[in-house]
């Protein structure tokens, strides 16, 4: 590959890293909890990042000369002797692979092609995107940037990583815009994604018509087919219909700081429509049975709101980060059953973190949340809780789990903190050396191996705990 001596290429190489040991003496799976909504500090697992680029034509500052660089990311949730894939490449992918242009047919328009991915910014206590778009998608996006203006529009195909091997062309068009007015920053956004149906193609979007949802659900589809027509008549069952599928999903942000004790303050909100279902697989006579699911999943939404802000309390002294998340997931077609796609949920993350010296740091962190399931009792409160339901009434048949619809949680983290390059709660590299305290209204509220039914002819007996704790040491660094 020729370049113009003027615009000797160069390499860049950046990444991520996050390494613990945590021991769990409590039979866990070295995790506080079970999800970042409690906060990423000791909540997360090993991860690995590294970002290439390399500028083919490095750009010349206020010129109108053509420039293009192409960009790479590997990254994976693996790292050896820190958890169970002991660092294994199978654990890793390209995740992110385009190629970018500029002054090409338009002064200050970069064109993209390769993956698309854009997002606003980050909740750092949380490890969150709310406001992103194009996450799914490989396409061509053009990017006008000015001092107080940049503007987004693309268009791509997310069926791959949507759908794998099952793949199935997902168009998919979408933009994003950014205000920046000195201190204050707004952002809005979209994409929409068009799944269209193709009679006899298996792996486009279908419905199977007389279905009931509650079967289902239930995973009865086939028992109930052969108690009503017989096994006779199993060669006759319904064939699915063809459907068009769509989602979409809306973004905005708002970011301001840099005056008084306020460093800056970002706020997300999104508002998904997500992408139906294909299929699911029960068995009939001995063959699976495909079930298209269509009509069943296409009514699903989700609205996520988070903030963070960052304050000096004391300069070089004390800092403090306050984040916050809601979110409000909703499946119209779904009144039976508890599920993800029908709950609320909220907590509060604030972190505390004191500089006695330039590198040697201590840190203080406490989050609180609540978790609602919409249709009735999703988490078991007790060791027992299998055996009851709402009003305390058994039914082995219902489709309720356990005796509670909210679960709530708290915790609390601290230690010390080496920072080699100073102060800041998200400077890094960060050595780690932490203790974490976790209550919790619902019983073995972690990740865990524990027997949950309590079979008379278990080997192994169910244990009742709501209060959990460890120690963690962690290295975090970004280069």
């Amino acid at each position: 590959m020729l370049a113009l001596p003027a615009h000797a290429g160069s390499a860049d190489v950046g990444g991520y890293f996050r390494v613990m040991a945590r021991p769990d003496f409590q039979g866990g799976n070295g995790r506080l909890g079970y999800w970042n909504l409690y906060g990423r500090l000791m909540n997360e697992g090993p991860y690995g990042m590294l970002d290439l680029r390399y500028d083919v034509l490095e750009p010349i500052a206020g010129s109108t000369e053509p420039w293009t660089s192409v960009h790479a990311r590997i990254e994976g949730a693996s790292i050896s002797n820190a958890d169970p894939g002991n660092g294994s490449l199978s654990n890793f992918r390209l995740s992110q692979v385009y190629v970018k242009t500029g002054n090409v047919l338009l002064r200050d328009v970069v064109w993209q092609i390769g993956t698309l991915e854009y997002f606003y910014g980050d909740l750092g206590l949380y490890d969150m995107r709310p406001a992103t778009v194009f996450y799914d998608t490989v396409g061509l996006s053009a990017r006008y940037t000015s001092d107080h203006l940049e503007l987004l529009l693309g268009f791509g195909d997310s069926g791959y990583r949507m759908y794998g091997s099952s793949y199935n062309s997902v168009p998919t068009p979408g933009g994003a815009a950014r205000l920046k007015l000195g201190k204050l920053e707004l952002g809005i956004g979209g994409e929409a994604k068009i799944e269209a149906g193709v009679a006899g193609n298996r792996n486009a979007p279908y419905h199977t018509p007389g279905v009931t949802y509650e079967d289902w659900i239930r995973g009865e589809v086939a028992e109930s087919y052969l108690e009503e027509f017989g096994p006779e008549l199993a060669d006759y069952f319904p064939s699915p219909s063809p459907r068009s599928a769509r989602s979409g999903k809306l973004v905005g942000y708002l970011g301001f700081g840099g005056f008084g004790p306020v460093r800056w303050n970002n706020l997300f909100v999104s508002l998904t429509q997500l992408h139906p279902e294909k299929k699911t697989t029960e068995i009939m006579l001995g063959e699976p049975l495909d079930i298209w699911v269509h009509d069943f999943t296409d009514q699903r939404t989700s609205l996520v709101i988070g903030d963070e802000i960052q304050l000096v309390l004391a300069p070089d002294r004390l800092d403090m980060a306050w984040a916050g998340l809601f979110g409000d997931q909703r499946d119209g077609d779904n009144q039976l059953m508890p599920t993800d796609f029908d709950r609320t949920y909220a907590s509060t993350v604030l972190r505390l973190q004191g500089y006695p010296t330039e590198t040697f740091h201590l840190l203080v962190e406490t989050s609180l949340a609540r978790e609602w399931s919409r249709n009735g009792n999703a988490f078991r409160e007790h060791r027992d809780s299998i055996f009851s339901n709402t009003a305390g009434r058994a039914d082995t048949r219902g489709l309720e789990i356990g005796d509670s619809d909210t679960r709530r949680t708290w915790q609390l983290k601290g230690g010390v903190v080496i920072n080699p390059l100073g102060p800041g709660i998200f400077t890094r590299p960060s050595l780690r050396i932490l203790y974490g305290l976790q209550a919790s209204n619902v019983n073995n509220a972690f990740g865990n191996s524990f027997v949950e039914t309590i079979d008379q002819f278990n080997d192994f007996d169910n244990t009742e705990r709501h209060v959990r704790h460890m120690a963690a040491l962690e290295a975090e660094v970004w280069f």
